[in-house]
């Protein structure tokens, strides 16, 4: 007979929280009732504060450096964070980065940087806490942040496009796995989101119009880190390989949006 997970530990740990929906889903999380663990890599002020909205919730926080170009020795951040709260139940894949160059004109190193943040890491990430989550006998649940960009290609993305796309296929791959553990896997793909990475930190997305997006506006990283809680949840234990786009009905124009464009700008990226 199928086993019950339900009492998989109330830790999470999230990649790439010192801002935008990483901090968004740290305290999302947080207000569920999970220890956090964060990772950043630059912003070292930006993760503080996370911590702080973490703490003010009345749940731990535990914070490390990362940077996911260092692989694969920097994936060992998810085992010293497991240690330093004492287990985990939930991997947020949500580090990542990207670049706007035509793709004839991306370089090799370019192309690895985002190829080793975007799907590296979550994949060398997400090993060590699914071993954890397969010891505890547990179960567990694990979120890859990928994009719209998993499911529809975008001029000039090649390489972050290529990370995302294969993110998604790892996500079910994963799923399939995992599954008889007890553990879920599934993605949410944002959509464009009022975060420091599309240069909206601290704007108000009801305040931005965009026509093309049937709900009219970019979203907020918390409606996304609302999603990502659902899916920690155990009311999500039925919840496995999917991908859930967060992106106020873009994925949904399709042609529409293109029989629309009145010039090739979009052929610029």
């Amino acid at each position: 007979m199928p086993q019950r997970y339900e009492d998989y530990p109330r830790i999470a740990i999230i990649t790439g929280a010192d801002s935008g929906i990483g901090k968004a889903c740290a305290v999302a999380l947080a207000g569920a009732g999970f220890d956090v663990g964060i990772t950043w890599h630059r912003d070292a002020d930006g993760a503080r504060r996370t911590a702080e909205e973490v703490r003010a919730t009345g749940r731990r926080c535990e914070t490390a450096a990362l940077d996911l170009t260092g692989l694969p020795e920097a994936a060992a951040v998810v085992d010293e964070l497991a240690d330093r709260l004492g287990g985990v139940g939930v991997l947020v894949n949500n580090a990542g980065t990207g670049a706007s160059t035509p793709f004839v004109d991306t370089g090799w190193e370019q192309w690895r940087e985002v190829l080793s943040v975007d799907l590296d890491g979550p994949f060398l990430c997400s090993q060590r806490a699914a071993r954890r989550m397969r010891a505890a006998g547990t179960g567990g649940r694990i979120v890859n942040i990928t994009s719209v960009h998993e499911h529809a290609p975008r001029v000039g993305s090649s390489a972050y496009c290529a990370a995302k796309g294969g993110l998604g296929l790892l996500t079910r791959v994963m799923a399939q796995e995992l599954a008889a553990d007890g553990i879920t896997v599934n993605a949410v793909a944002p959509g464009e989101i009022a975060t420091p990475m599309t240069g909206q930190e601290d704007v108000d997305p009801f305040t931005r119009d965009r026509p093309g997006v049937p709900v009219g506006r970019p979203g907020d990283a918390r409606e996304v880190a609302a999603v990502v809680a659902l899916l920690a949840s155990p009311a999500a234990a039925y919840v496995t390989g999917a991908s859930w786009p967060v992106d106020g009905g873009m994925l949904l124009m399709g042609p529409q949006a293109g029989s629309h464009l009145t010039s090739d700008d979009w052929r610029r990226g």
